[in-house]
């Protein structure tokens, strides 16, 4: 989302955003993987599942939660999104709201994104905003069914947004749909960038 997010405020000034996650299992571990596999395998032969690695069941089910709940009614990683994207970004007083999902998905995390910015918003300019930033990659063609899925992006390296519309009533708004894997851009692909970007190449 903060790759998504960065053109964008560098290009009309980010004030507020409002995101929902969509968060594979692998982004809780083997454990999360094996325990959906399980499940899955159990709801087919028509037996009963008992949650483990999760408070609920993951098959066929999204999960509200992950980590756990604090005393403002947020979760640990709900807060830990809003907190991080001040910082990447460099915005402490940035006004953000998160709800993060669990799905039922193995590789991929999805997030859907509204953001209001300082200045009024330009379709075209944000989409050339995007498409320079190194990393990015905008598929946005709905009326073809161009536009990504966890499935279209798992090992890939970059971040990609689709769905990119403004606001009907909202002059300086914008909405997208933004998919990565999480396991090598959340993960791997990042330790080996951030290492990349110390040592000067």
């Amino acid at each position: 989302m903060v790759m998504a997010l960065k053109p964008l405020h560098d290009a009309f000034g980010l004030r507020e955003v409002v995101v929902s996650t969509y968060q594979s299992v692998s982004g809780a571990g083997q454990k999360g993987v094996d325990e959906l596999m399980i499940q899955i395998e159990q709801v087919s032969a028509h037996k009963a599942t008992e949650p483990h690695h999760f408070k609920k069941q993951i098959a066929f089910n999204v999960i509200p939660q992950i980590d756990e709940f604090t005393s403002s009614g947020y979760t640990k990683e709900e807060l830990k999104m809003i907190n991080e994207t001040k910082k990447i970004l460099n915005l402490p007083n940035l006004i953000i709201t998160a709800t993060c999902v669990r799905v039922p998905v193995v590789v991929g995390h999805a997030v859907s994104v509204f953001a209001k910015f300082e200045k009024a918003t330009d379709l075209s300019e944000a989409l050339s905003a995007l498409r320079a930033f190194p990393g990015v990659k905008v598929v946005d063609n709905p009326n073809n069914f161009e536009y990504t899925t966890p499935l279209d992006v798992a090992s890939t390296n970059d971040v990609y947004v689709s769905r990119l519309r403004k606001h009907p009533d909202i002059e300086n708004a914008l909405s997208f749909w933004c998919v990565a894997d999480n396991v090598r851009k959340g993960a791997a692909l990042n330790t080996v960038q951030i290492a990349q970007m110390m040592a000067g190449e």
